[in-house]
């Protein structure tokens, strides 16, 4: 079946239906097996790692960056554009981003601000695959993440908060000394569209919709140092309802919404 004729198939959407609700241990396990494989950068989607000792490897089972699209291995591409499309599923976002990059970047040469980034994209990524998360991009100073149950199993949204917190601690917040960047992170929970969109080597993963959105804005809205989690994702992910809660007017939402803020405990000594 050819790219244009699977455009329009509705086994498409059942395929990512089924990909990313159905929990598959072996999708899971092998997911977590490449993680723990040296080293980065790695698939986005199944986490083959590119680099390191864990290369050749991989490149034994036929996985390699794809030529066209080098965030994600050569299989997983060809998937995408078999299965061109995707399906409304129930996920959990998270975006986090740099707090102040712009001044930090006033403040340093390129070369400096380019390697604080790919440090923080490291562990960023590292946070996530830990996590059982897809990396969705990076745009600039910002991580976009998703979790489902498929790879995440039904405590998809608390991981994705675990990932939030991973994320935090290992940019240094929490730590006596500070952290080496500041990260603010939104999580949110609710029905999102995933799948494969765009043409020809364009074809990348994505999700759009009004929860992932609502992740986005949470995000913009954190300080450094804090996570704030959507209310439904809060109740989903079971945290403790004495917990911190603001009511938040984020840009193009028409009234306010509810939102619960951690931070890491202060490190002791």
């Amino acid at each position: 079946m050819s790219d244009e004729q699977g455009r329009g198939d509705t086994r498409n959407e059942e395929y990512w239906r089924e990909y990313l609700t159905r929990p598959d241990s072996m999708l899971r396990f092998g997911r977590r097996l490449f993680t723990h494989l040296p080293s980065e950068p790695r698939c986005r989607l199944c986490t083959a790692p590119f680099a390191g000792a864990g290369a050749p490897f991989m490149r034994a089972i036929g996985k390699r960056p794809s030529q066209r699209n080098p965030n994600v291995c050569n299989s997983c591409e060809t998937s995408m554009v078999r299965h061109h499309g995707g399906a409304e599923v129930e996920g959990a976002m998270l975006f986090a981003d740099i707090r102040g990059s712009t001044a930090l970047a006033e403040r340093m040469s390129t070369s400096e601000f380019h390697g604080v980034l790919d440090r923080f994209y490291r562990v960023a990524s590292r946070a996530v695959f830990e996590n059982d998360g897809i990396v969705d991009k990076f745009v600039g100073d910002e991580l976009v993440a998703h979790f489902f149950q498929s790879f995440a199993g039904s405590r998809y949204v608390a991981q994705a908060i675990e990932a939030a917190r991973a994320l935090l601690e290992a940019t240094g917040h929490g730590q006596p000394g500070g952290p080496w960047v500041p990260v603010g992170a939104g999580v949110n929970s609710g029905l999102a569209w995933f799948g494969a969109m765009g043409e020809g080597a364009r074809v990348e993963l994505t999700a759009v919709g009004d929860a992932v959105n609502v992740a986005a804005r949470l995000a913009a809205a954190a300080g450094p140092g804090e996570i704030l989690v959507g209310a439904k994702a809060a109740v989903d992910a079971g945290l403790d309802p004495g917990l911190e809660r603001r009511k938040l007017d984020l840009k193009g939402k028409t009234g306010t919404t509810d939102v619960v803020v951690l931070r890491l405990a202060p490190a002791t000594a």
